[in-house]
């Protein structure tokens, strides 16, 4: 998809906001809502949804060393039998969530992410996900989108067949930067060619798809230096890319205290790793599906955006829109019919409830008519920079014009900037808009003057 880079609209616009893998985003869940609620949802899910098939998360927080950027929920510990006994609970949390879901409801998604999941040894991988298939509809026919996040520091050739031999067929690994100074800065310290070792494994074991998160706005990043990480990265030709921008959040995230301010590339030299990354990307072949992400043509992504199918979700971009999300461990989040719930984010506390026999929910939200149709709203310009009004109309019998008439009138700003054009019965996001596309969904979102004032989000770009 064309994208086209204007440098003074991106910094009149840059302000921070959300990423939009939820609307209602997590900022508006409440302790009102309780394991109670989710139950019921849970049975709706059931009885309403056909015996649709299902996505199942699972978070495994452990990591044996800090990144310095990293804004996951995760424990840095060397201690790996706390892997056993997370493990213990995460299977007593699996038998109370797969007793409320019918049998037959076959899981197209799987994904593992964390922390590093690959933290655990390869026997407890075959049993975690053993236990999974006893307890879950997992296909055998390798035709599900099973896929795991991987540190390379944490793996061997032998990880790889386990994780390929027990269903996983996609993988994303961390890579951030392969500058040395830039790895020492942020304490994550992964030579090139151990990465390319643990890439050639997944093709060696018939890996469906390979993605590669890149990180923008690191200490001692500079545009040369990123431009050589992504010569190497495009080298070693990844299916996806995702390029995060680097949100310096302290206040937040305490392993960023430990990163030096005054190394942090100034905005503009930021902006220009940007241009320069998105150009390079696009060069190579790339399309770009949207909000950090990079695909290529042939890629399940590209192919779900031009006949759009595309969704996303707390996992990112995604084909599998007909999905309801199961999530387990600490801090996962579900969104299980028109619901979003979260575990409790602390380990001691997520042991507790389990102990007590209830499912960890800490907090969460009952979608109301209007949320369901805000989130159909961002989710079109999210995935297919356009916007259909009678779309939304017939499947909300609401006249689209009548009831966002505030919004179209703050979309006008945006059609002067030349970021859109709106016609009588549809928005659609132009070249120039598909970087700001963050900017142009908040404008749906009825939650944000609250949360923006709160500063919980990052910066757009």
């Amino acid at each position: 998809m064309k994208i086209e880079f204007d440098i003074e609209k991106i910094k009149s616009y840059d302000t921070a906001g959300p990423r939009y893998t939820s609307y209602p985003t997590a900022v508006a869940f409440t302790p009102s809502f309780t394991e109670v609620d989710f139950r019921k949802h849970a049975e709706l899910s059931n009885t309403e949804q056909d015996n649709g098939p299902i996505s199942l998360y699972f978070h495994i927080p452990f990591c044996d060393t800090v990144c310095f950027y990293c804004a996951c929920n995760k424990i840095a510990t060397k201690d790996y039998s706390k892997a056993d006994t997370y493990l213990e609970y995460l299977y007593r949390e699996i038998d109370m969530q797969a007793k409320l879901y019918n049998t037959d409801r076959v899981v197209e998604q799987l994904h593992w992410g964390g922390g590093t999941p690959t933290f655990l040894n390869h026997q407890q991988i075959k049993d975690l996900m053993a236990y999974t298939r006893k307890s879950f509809n997992l296909l055998d026919n390798d035709t599900g989108d099973y896929s795991i996040e991987i540190d390379p520091r944490s793996v061997s050739e032998e990880t790889i067949k386990v994780l390929r031999e027990v269903g996983f067929n996609r993988f994303s690994l961390g890579v951030q930067d392969i500058d040395d100074e830039v790895q020492k800065a942020v304490n994550r310290i992964q030579p090139f060619h151990q990465t390319k070792g643990i890439i050639e494994a997944c093709r060696a074991n018939n890996a469906k798809s390979i993605s590669i998160d890149l990180i923008y706005g690191l200490p001692l990043q500079t545009i040369e230096g990123f431009a050589n990480t992504l010569k190497h990265i495009i080298e070693v030709s990844p299916d996806r890319i995702s390029l995060f921008n680097y949100a310096h959040m302290p206040h937040l995230f305490k392993p960023q205290r430990r990163i030096d301010e005054a190394q942090l590339p100034k905005s503009e030299d930021k902006l220009e790793i940007l241009q320069h990354s998105i150009e390079t990307l696009v060069n190579a072949g790339y399309n770009y599906i949207g909000m950090d992400h990079f695909a290529k043509p042939e890629d399940e992504l590209s192919i779900a955006q031009e006949q759009g199918q595309l969704h996303r979700n707390f996992q990112g971009y995604t084909t599998h829109a007909e999905c309801d999300l199961v999530a387990m461990g600490v801090s996962a989040i579900s969104s299980v019919y028109y619901s979003y719930s979260q575990n409790e984010k602390a380990l001691e506390k997520y042991y507790q409830r389990i102990d007590k026999g209830e499912l960890p929910i800490i907090r969460g939200l009952s979608m109301i008519d209007d949320d369901i149709v805000r989130h159909k709203v961002i989710q079109q310009l999210s995935c297919h920079f356009s916007l259909n009004f009678k779309q939304i109309e017939e499947e909300f019998n609401i006249d689209f014009k009548d009831y966002f008439k505030s919004e179209l009138k703050e979309l006008i700003k945006f059609e002067e900037d030349e970021l859109l054009t709106m016609g009588a019965n549809q928005v659609k996001v132009t070249p120039r808009g598909r970087l700001l596309i963050r900017n142009i969904c908040m404008v749906f979102d009825v939650y944000l003057k609250e949360q923006v004032s709160q500063q919980r989000f990052s910066k757009v770009i």
